[in-house]
């Protein structure tokens, strides 16, 4: 597997958010663009495996295909730099600022969006015959997840928004874990096992991805679910950013900044690695 360790791709952590900061706005879009696409590429496959085998659990374990191919090829998803691209300001990498930081978080928003949005019509289409039939049942089961993840969170108050955002938090705990884990190895198929794990996990439980979301909701109002634009975007997608910022920020990107990315490693000779002290 080429086992990469803590230190190392934490470091590589920082120079992945810094290098993503200072892309330039064509490359951030196509590759926020594709990102965007292929994810929701995924969670159409994942969820026609489902209601064709009815089991949850088979197309929860087909899903993270998706992740794999769009992290293989460079792409990037807002999950990701969430997680990533604040390492860079932390260490104070130069050139690295937070208007750098928000350029790049709205970019990459902008491209998932409109990834996920072209997947949303091509499957709206292709589920409909082209508008012209009521849709089979998958598209009947996209409105089905649009309905019950915004008027059904609406419905429960407090306590539904609640548990959208905590479901939002541990969304990107895992799909940022899927990240940084991706780093531990030097092989595509280390990295595609180390991804795969938390991208199920995720997907199972039922958590909250805003480019999922990006996907679910606009194609569950073009199929007929009865909910609307603003229900999705107050009901689900504006906390879900919100969780996704919290949950990978500090369940994934804080924790492994703070114990093992050092600045100057040979400043302390004789710090010892955490890694390797034995157990106690």
């Amino acid at each position: 597997m080429s086992y990469v360790t803590p230190e190392d791709f934490a470091t590589k952590m920082v120079d992945a958010g810094e290098a993503k900061m200072k892309m330039s706005t064509k490359d951030t879009l196509i590759r926020a663009y594709m990102a965007g696409a292929i994810l929701a590429l995924a969670a159409a496959f994942a969820i026609t495996v489902t209601v064709n085998t009815g089991q949850p659990l088979v197309g929860a374990l087909l899903f993270p295909v998706g992740f794999c191919i769009l992290y293989l090829l460079g792409f990037d998803l807002l999950t990701g730099v969430f997680t990533l691209c604040p390492l860079a300001l932390w260490a104070r990498r130069p050139g690295v600022d937070t208007k750098s930081l928000m350029r790049n978080w709205g970019l990459v928003f902008a491209g998932n969006f409109a990834g996920a949005m072209t997947t949303a019509l091509f499957m709206a289409i292709i589920l409909t015959m082209g508008f012209t039939e009521e849709p089979n049942a998958v598209g009947q089961q996209i409105g089905h997840i649009g309905e019950g993840r915004t008027l059904g969170y609406a419905d429960a108050g407090a306590g539904g928004m609640l548990t959208l955002f905590i479901r939002a938090v541990m969304c990107n705990w895992m799909v940022s874990t899927g990240v940084v884990a991706a780093m531990m190895s030097t092989s595509v198929s280390g990295k595609i096992m180390a991804m795969w794990m938390p991208i199920l996990i995720f997907f199972y439980l039922g958590f909250e991805h805003s480019i999922v979301n990006m996907f679910l909701f606009p194609s569950g109002i073009m199929l007929g679910g009865q909910f609307t634009w603003s229900d999705y975007f107050l009901y689900n997608e504006i906390p879900t950013v919100i969780g996704n910022v919290v949950g990978g920020l500090t369940f994934v990107g804080a924790m492994i900044y703070g114990t093992h990315y050092k600045k100057d490693p040979e400043a302390d000779p004789e710090a010892v690695t955490p890694a390797m002290e034995p157990a106690e």
